[in-house]
């Protein structure tokens, strides 16, 4: 059963021919009376027109009883209550922690421990899971990017350690002047190794795509790679491409995530590590979603169907009117082929027709 929270979704839903099923009216015929109505021969997908297995999907603004159930293989194992995470090992002395939704690593050497990113979420349960795998302090501490979702958490780890940042990063942290986010002793441009005992991390950073110094973080004897906030296995990317700052480069950056040469990939969302096959499955998503946008931009005809009074004086609502309606046709090429594929594909679907839109446009 579809809820509707405000005048938006109504009009959405009477314009466009939205069905309690999640019918979208790509081609619908509007009748004289404003309302959608389907030809006889409209394609499956059409306003009152259900392809099989066709799932509840809501728009913006509407919102479903529940959303579709999480796939198994997009799940992670189950999370220890008693401890509030997880923890695994991904290669010699590289570890994962999770809470489920967030990810760290930290990497143990000879004389200490070198953290990836402190979500404050759980950052102060780090220490227990060190505490899990060896005695060795905390030495290092390495920022994948300055956002406080990932590494406000970091005085919580105790001590006083290294921490290390691209100099990007550490820009708008001094910008920012957030106490729970201190500035990194040691920065880079381009590249740093952070040599530990015998062990090593590789931090390259690849230009702005969800962040201004997002970097890369490679542990190359243990096959591992990660990058945040940009590839999400198994899942639809979070909204807007995890608001990303530049699409385009998102784009170029999961092509190249696609070429290196690892076994694991941490992401540093969702419950579960991710794999190639997981970027490839992306990089066909989104392939797909820029195709879609890109064919419903071309097709859509500004300001038909609107009432003649704000083609003529209402600029805003015409254009308002065009990219709804592109986001609709959007949203209507890829549900039946990627509704089921991934979890969270009906929480996020319209978040990224909306952003590939505009970014073709404008980008």
């Amino acid at each position: 059963m579809l809820t509707r929270y405000d005048t938006l979704a109504a009009y959405i839903a009477a314009s466009f021919g939205l069905c309690a099923l999640g019918a979208f009216g790509l081609n619908a015929a509007v009748g004289s009376a404003g309302a959608p109505t389907a030809g006889a021969s409209a394609r499956p997908g059409t306003a009152g027109v259900a392809y099989p297995n066709m799932p509840a999907l809501a728009p913006i603004g509407v919102r479903m009883d529940r959303y579709q159930e999480v796939p198994r293989e997009a799940r992670g194992a189950p999370i220890d209550p008693a401890k509030g995470y997880r923890l695994q090992q991904l290669g010699e002395g590289l570890f994962m922690v999770t809470d489920g939704a967030y990810q760290s690593m930290f990497l143990v050497y000879e004389a200490g421990v070198v953290v990836v990113d402190a979500p404050p979420s759980y950052a102060a349960r780090i220490r227990s899971a060190i505490a899990e795998v060896t005695d060795q302090p905390i030495t290092h501490v390495v920022y994948s990017h300055h956002h406080v979702d990932h590494i406000a958490g970091v005085r919580q780890l105790g001590g006083t350690p290294i921490i290390i940042a691209h100099e990007e990063t550490n820009r708008l942290l001094a910008r920012d002047k957030d106490p729970d986010r201190p500035l990194a002793s040691v920065t880079f441009r381009d590249r740093y190794t952070v040599r530990a005992g015998t062990q090593r991390l590789e931090l390259t950073y690849h230009g702005v795509a969800h962040a201004p110094g997002n970097i890369f973080i490679h542990a190359p004897r243990q096959r591992t790679l990660m990058v945040v906030d940009v590839v999400f296995p198994g899942w639809m990317p979070w909204r807007r491409f995890a608001v990303a700052h530049d699409v385009p480069n998102v784009f170029q950056q999961v092509e190249e995530i696609s070429r290196w040469d690892f076994d694991t990939l941490v992401g540093g969302h969702v419950a579960r590590t991710g794999t190639r096959d997981d970027v490839l499955t992306q990089l066909a998503f989104m392939k797909d979603l820029k195709a879609a946008a890109g064919a419903a931009l071309e097709a859509t005809v500004p300001g038909e169907g609107l009432h003649e009074a704000d083609r003529a004086e209402n600029p805003w609502a015409r254009f308002d009117h065009y990219i709804d309606r592109v986001a609709l046709a959007c949203v209507n090429e890829l549900t039946p082929k990627w509704a089921s594929r991934l979890a969270a594909f009906d929480v996020y679907v319209w978040d990224q027709c909306f952003t590939m839109e505009q970014s073709l446009r404008i980008d």
